[in-house]
C-alpha cells in the first residue's frame, strides 16, 4: 500500500514538472497522456495539484481549458537523482567519443548549471551514489564515420532556420561539385554523418546536404521558411538512411538462427514484424535509400533474404561483387617485403 501511494506521489510529482515546463499548458487530455490514465483519474489529479501548488493557472480556450505553472516549481521538487546527472554526463561522453563535440558540449554545459542550482547538501548525498555508477558504466565507441561538426556552419544554419532566411555556399558534392547554391534551410538531421535538410529556392523539394561537404557559407537577406506542412521527422523516416529516393515495398526474410535478433531490431520506423511458422520472421516496411540498406543487410551475414524489391536484390549482390573483387585482387598481389 506504502509502495503504491509512493507511485501515485510520483505520477503527480511528474506531471507538475511537465506543466511547469510547458509554455502553452496542457488541456485535461494532454494531462491524461502524460500521465497515462483515464479523465476522470487526470481530473482528481488537477483537483490535488491546485491543492499542492497554488500558481497552477488556468486558461479559458472554449472549447477547452489549459493549465500551466506559471511561475515553476521550488527547486525542491526540483532535483535531480544520481541516475539522472549519470545519464546527462554519459550521455554528453558518448555524443563527444562519436565526434558530435557542439552538442556534447551543451550537454555538458546543462549538467554544470543542473549542479550549480542545487543545495550543497543535496549534491552531497548523490555524490557516492553517482561515483559507484561512473565506475560501472561507460561508452563503447563504434567503428564508423566522424561526423563534421564545426561550430560556425552550426551557428549559422541553426540562425537561419530562427530567422527564416535563405543560406548561400558553394557544396562539394553531387553531380556539379563546388557550385553555389542557394537554399532554405528545413534543419539539421544528425547521425554518423550530419546533413542541413534544405530546399533550393524556387523549388520544395527539400533535400540532405552533407555538413562536411559545405564551404563558404553565408546569410542570404531574403525571406526563405519552411513550407507549414514540412516535418523533419517525418522526412528523415522516409528514407532507409539518409539518401532520399523513390519509396519502395522491402520484404526481408530473416531466418530462424537470426530471428532472435530480428525481434529486437529496428529496420526502419514503418516497419511491420510477424513471425512465421517455420521460426523465420518477415520484415516489411517501405522506404527509399536501398544502397544504403544493402550495405546494413551485409551485416546480417546469412541470416536474412531480400524478396523484394528486385532492385534490392541487384544491388546486394553487385556490392557483394565488387567487394569480393578487390579482396582477391588484393590476395593474389606479391607481398611486400
Amino acid at each position: 500500500r506504502d509502495a503504491m501511494r509512493h507511485e501515485k506521489a510520483q505520477s503527480l510529482l511528474h506531471l507538475a514538472r511537465v506543466l511547469a515546463g510547458s509554455a502553452e499548458g496542457l488541456t485535461l487530455d494532454e494531462m491524461a497522456e502524460v500521465a497515462g490514465t483515464g479523465r476522470r483519474t487526470v481530473e482528481r489529479m488537477r483537483d490535488a495539484l491546485e491543492q499542492l501548488f497554488p500558481q497552477l493557472e488556468c486558461i479559458e480556450e472554449p472549447p477547452s481549458k489549459r493549465y500551466r505553472m506559471t511561475s515553476g516549481l521550488d527547486g525542491l521538487f526540483q532535483a535531480p537523482t544520481a541516475e539522472e546527472l549519470v545519464a546527462l554526463g554519459t550521455t554528453a561522453e558518448a555524443m563527444r567519443s562519436s565526434g558530435n563535440h557542439d552538442r556534447a558540449a551543451a550537454l555538458a554545459s546543462i549538467e554544470t548549471k543542473v549542479r550549480a542550482s542545487m543545495r550543497s547538501s543535496a549534491l552531497r548525498k548523490l555524490v557516492p551514489d553517482m561515483e559507484a555508477l561512473l565506475h560501472a558504466e561507460t561508452v563503447a565507441v563504434q567503428a564508423g564515420p566522424r561526423p563534421f561538426e564545426d561550430e560556425t556552419v552550426l551557428a549559422t544554419v541553426r540562425h537561419a532556420v530562427k530567422a527564416m532566411c535563405g543560406l548561400k555556399f558553394a557544396y562539394d558534392g553531387g553531380s556539379t561539385p563546388g557550385r553555389l547554391r542557394e537554399v532554405a534551410p528545413y534543419g539539421l538531421m544528425f547521425g554518423r554523418t550530419n546533413y542541413l535538410v534544405a530546399a533550393e529556392l524556387g523549388s520544395d523539394e527539400p533535400k540532405s546536404w552533407r555538413l562536411d561537404r559545405i564551404r563558404d557559407l553565408t546569410l542570404l537577406d531574403c525571406p526563405a521558411p519552411a513550407p507549414d506542412d514540412f516535418n523533419l521527422t517525418a522526412f528523415a523516416g522516409r528514407s532507409f538512411g539518409v539518401f532520399h529516393g523513390d519509396a519502395e515495398d522491402v520484404v526481408l526474410r530473416i531466418k530462424p538462427h537470426g530471428a532472435a535478433d530480428a525481434l529486437g531490431w529496428r529496420f526502419h520506423s514503418n516497419q511491420q514484424v510477424t513471425e512465421q511458422p517455420d521460426g523465420s520472421v518477415l520484415v516489411c516496411f517501405t522506404a527509399s535509400g536501398m544502397l544504403e540498406l544493402a550495405w546494413h543487410l551485409f551485416t546480417w551475414q546469412d541470416k536474412v533474404e531480400i524478396l523484394a524489391p528486385t532492385r534490392l536484390q541487384d544491388l546486394m549482390v553487385n556490392e557483394l561483387q565488387n567487394a569480393l573483387a578487390a579482396h582477391r585482387s588484393a590476395a593474389t598481389r606479391p607481398e611486400l617485403a
